[in-house]
């Protein structure tokens, strides 16, 4: 057998540096050569130890595969100690770690560190001084700790002519839009429910206006959103579309994705919005297609600013003046009105839970306190939020568009857990008449539920569908049948409980278009049914009996007569016993008899349910 070995090329190579000599001592595994294939260096090893014999190539060669670069003599040597000399140290491929880091991961370090709050802060005081929060501070309150995973933070504001680079790095971090993948509510869910896509404008840059690279990564992450069916979070404030964008090969940019994609996830993912200070434009357009907005009661919202109104010749305004809260709460444009920031994302936790699935942790009221909700009295109102609330979990109920359609009041609340919605006829405004507002209100609400796998409990207390000429001004022949249309389409599972009226038309639309159709229909025992009102009914009805009675007390008296007949064969127990109700039950067994028809029905993943549209409005 051979004493000499040889280190060979592995493939054909360039040699770019040959660091031994003939004479020189080598251990098996030392860096000998380096030779360079495509481009890359690849580091030739010592296969034995020994004596260098001889060196076949010299630098700059050109060597094919197999081809012998240097012979060795195996021989044994004696241990290296602390003054191993300086051949050595030039072919050992290992060095002592340095404390300070290499220099392309410190120049990484130092652009993050740029993108931070405390590299600004004079922009983080001015926010602070208003009583703001900054974009990162809101991300990082709402995102677990340790979760957020940033997106396209090293991007700028595309103005490279018109400014210096090192500007731009400087004082538009992340193009004014902070975004990435974070877990929100990981303490409640595991990791596949707790996964979000969240973003935010950043009013300290440019005043939040949209930019190109903005789009640009703002497209990345609602393309990974969807992919992944992620629940979407975007913090809106801003001013719009940005015109001093110069390093950009657009004209008017109306090829821009992030408006389309957006939208197109509406139904796909839970899709969360929050406004707060000023928020106009193109910023306010991608608010418009959530599902929810939440805004401080401080923000303005509106789908120009003032100076695309001055622009438009349409006068002078100040940004205050533009949309806020007093009328876009009352409108119905925004959900959920909330005191600051830190309340804007303690209610997005809270939302997006609904869609995240079961809490095993939940309490309950005595459910005894249902039966005197209703009063004995017929005609008297009653706050039906009192129903909602003793029925639902303690704490759990999150009321949207409170202000808007007050004849109707939309819940999500939890049974034992399990999320669902309420959609409840309000007996304190026009009697619970469902008019275009509350019937907008009521469909929209069905989608929301349907398209993310919510049950949906009915509480039925309407005389009907408003009327009068007033009324079809309206458009109310449309509005009210938005809720036939929303109601006949449900996938999820549904029940109605009536907890008074239930007559006529409003009353088939507060039940999925019938009393069969939901998978339990039942009343408590101050339930009514009837086509129509009864006082309605019996003056139309017997108008020619009562018009023939000449005395006016006994013409009242015949009437109060009639009515209370026609109450007696509209009452729940002889509605159920017509199979139209499928029982009468003691309003303390509400809850019950709602959870145990939930357990009947599966737990639906609304991440594998088909694409279903939520109208914005």
């Amino acid at each position: 057998m051979s004493n000499i070995s040889s280190a060979v090329a592995r493939t054909a190579c360039t040699v770019v540096a040959m660091l031994v000599s003939p004479g020189d001592e080598v251990r098996k595994g030392d860096t000998i050569a380096i030779v360079e294939v495509m481009k890359m260096e690849h580091l030739i090893e010592a296969p034995s130890t020994g004596v260098v014999t001889e060196v076949h190539t010299v630098v700059g060669s050109v060597v094919g595969a197999a081809e012998m670069l240097v012979s060795i003599e195996r021989r044994s040597l004696p241990p290296t100690g602390d003054d191993t000399d300086s051949r050595a140290d030039r072919r050992s491929t290992s060095s002592e770690r340095s404390e300070a880091p290499r220099a392309d991961l410190a120049e990484v370090q130092a652009r993050r560190a740029m993108l931070m709050d405390d590299s600004r802060p004079a922009a983080v005081e001015k926010m602070h001084r208003i009583g703001r929060r900054t974009a990162r501070e809101n991300l990082d309150d709402l995102v677990d700790p340790g979760s957020f995973e940033e997106y396209g933070g090293f991007m700028y504001a595309a103005q490279t002519a018109r400014r210096s680079r090192e500007d731009l790095m400087a004082n538009t971090p992340a193009d004014g839009i902070v975004g990435g993948l974070g877990r929100i509510n990981g303490d409640l869910f595991d990791d596949g429910r707790s996964r979000c896509a969240v973003m935010s404008y950043d009013y300290t840059v440019l005043a939040g206006t949209q930019g190109f690279r903005g789009h640009q990564k703002k497209d990345r992450l609602l393309d990974i959103a969807d992919r992944l069916s992620l629940p979407v979070v975007i913090f809106a404030e801003g001013g719009g579309g940005r015109p001093g964008d110069t390093d950009v090969p657009i004209i008017a940019g109306l090829d821009v994705m992030s408006f389309a994609w957006m939208a197109r996830l509406s139904g796909s993912v839970p899709t969360v919005a929050v406004v707060s200070g000023r928020c106009f434009a193109g910023n306010a357009a991608l608010a418009g297609v959530c599902d929810v907005i939440i805004a401080t009661r401080d923000a303005n919202l509106g789908m120009a600013g003032p100076a695309m109104i001055e622009g438009g010749g349409l006068g002078t305004f100040t940004p205050e003046e533009i949309g806020p809260m007093s009328v876009q709460t009352d409108n119905g444009v925004v959900d959920l009105l909330v005191d600051d920031d830190a309340a804007a994302v303690e209610a997005v936790k809270h939302y997006l839970s609904y869609f995240q699935g079961t809490i095993s942790d939940w309490e309950c009221a005595d459910q005894t306190l249902l039966r005197d909700v209703v009063p004995e009295n017929r005609k008297r109102i009653y706050p039906v939020r009192d129903a909602i609330g003793l029925m639902a979990d303690t704490g759990s109920v999150m009321e949207l568009r409170e202000s808007f359609g007050v004849g109707i009041v939309t819940s999500l609340i939890r049974l034992e857990g399990r999320p669902l919605g309420v959609i409840a006829n309000n007996p304190a405004h026009l009697g619970g008449a469902i008019d275009a507002d509350g019937a907008d209100k009521a469909a929209r609400f069905m989608q929301l539920c349907d398209a993310h796998g919510l049950p949906i409990v009915f509480l039925c207390d309407t005389p009907g569908f408003m009327v009068g000429p007033e009324a079809e001004k309206s458009a109310q022949v449309r509005h009210f049948s938005r809720m036939y249309v929303a109601g006949a389409g449900l996938t999820v599972a549904f029940a109605t409980v009536v907890l008074r009226k239930a007559v006529g038309l409003g009353a088939m639309a507060m039940a999925g278009g019938s009393f069969h159709s939901p998978l339990l229909t039942v009343s408590w025992p101050t339930g009514e049914m009837s086509g129509m009102g009864i006082e309605g009914a019996v003056r139309l009805g017997a108008r020619r009996e009562l018009a023939a009675i000449t005395d006016p007390a006994e013409r009242e008296e015949a009437y109060e007569a009639m009515v209370d007949a026609t109450y007696q064969r509209s009452k729940a127990l002889n509605a159920a016993a017509h199979n139209e109700v499928d029982d009468v039950i003691d309003p303390a067994s509400t809850r019950a008899r709602l959870v145990n028809l939930l357990r009947s029905c599966p737990i639906e993943d609304d991440r594998r349910r088909p694409r279903r549209q939520v109208d914005t409005w």
